[in-house]
């Protein structure tokens, strides 16, 4: 996970006019060590190399041999000289921090009846496409503001403020996902108006974001069909600590070998209650069920309001 291995290593810059906002990480590089029966090697193409010793005794030990598991053990990885004990007190340390910060983003939201939906999604599920049909299609029923998070570059809050939306991006350099304090800082610098709905357009990445609570009412997932139907067994966190699944570019079903519903079957091994939509930004088909789920949440948000 990034908290120790040092991904977010870098500066934020949160654009907002000639403003810009700079917030650091601090992570450490590192090399990983498996342990057992075999030993590995960085050879000079980069890739790891493990031999194995030993193990040929006839008998089945229930395990692939030929899988190096760095995500055993209470903290989920290993770091070379550090025990799991350490790893453990240093991510808990982090996500606490992270997670006063998402404390009082939450208060203030609930203060002010705002309905904040955290969008994430691997690179090219067609997020930005399908948010920007969202708000093109909801403009004038209700306030929406975006805060749009990306590695590099303005082009996806270029894209949300030509829909009429105002859009704030940050850019998070080497970081691979938004964290709660950059949401802060995001929304003192864009307007959100009182009973509005605010999108937080992740980083594209199915690992790093689900770890970190940003504020939000609910965390929605995108799968489009043109990936993996085991995408929810690979990246477990992210299904499993997400309110909604939007399968996107079902438009395109009739020429892939997708299989929707052992897709789904995936991911509601993990969250069995997990609500589901499948949608297409592009034909339209499935927007009103995800709409409709998006107004519902916001009558609630005013409902609380200051409660």
């Amino acid at each position: 996970m990034c908290t120790v291995c040092g991904c977010a290593e870098g500066e934020t810059k949160i654009e907002a006019g000639h403003a810009h906002g700079h917030h650091h990480h601090h992570g450490h590089d590192h090399h990983h060590d498996h342990h057992g029966h075999s030993h590995e090697h960085v050879g000079p193409d980069g890739k790891v190399y493990r031999h194995t010793h030993g193990d040929d005794h006839g008998h089945d030990h229930g395990h692939d041999h030929g899988t190096i598991d760095l995500g055993r053990g209470p903290a989920g990885t290993e770091v070379p000289g550090m025990s799991q004990t350490r790893l453990v007190a240093i991510e808990q340390d982090i996500l606490a921090k992270n997670d006063s910060f998402a404390a009082v983003n939450r208060q203030l939201f609930a203060a002010k009846g705002v309905f904040v939906l955290n969008l994430m999604s691997s690179p090219g599920s067609g997020k930005t496409t399908l948010l920007t049909r969202t708000l093109t299609d909801l403009k004038g029923n209700f306030p929406m503001a975006v805060i749009e998070g990306d590695q590099q570059t303005s082009f996806d809050a270029d894209r949300i403020r030509a829909t009429g939306t105002p859009a704030i991006q940050v850019n998070t350099g080497k970081g691979c996902h938004l964290d709660a304090q950059m949401v802060t800082q995001a929304v003192g610098r864009l307007p959100v108006e009182v009973g509005s709905i605010l999108f937080i357009e992740n980083v594209g990445n199915l690992v790093c974001p689900a770890g970190f609570d940003l504020g939000e009412a609910h965390k929605v997932v995108v799968l489009s069909v043109t990936e993996g139907e085991d995408k929810p067994l690979k990246y477990p966190a992210m299904f499993a600590g997400a309110d909604l699944l939007l399968v996107n570019k079902i438009d395109l079903l009739p020429h892939l070998t997708f299989d929707v519903a052992r897709m789904i079957a995936y991911a509601r091994q993990l969250k069995p209650n997990l609500r589901v939509i499948e949608v297409s930004a592009t034909t339209g088909k499935g927007l009103e069920d995800w709409y409709g789920w998006i107004a519902e949440g916001l009558a609630k948000a005013v409902a609380g309001r200051g409660a």
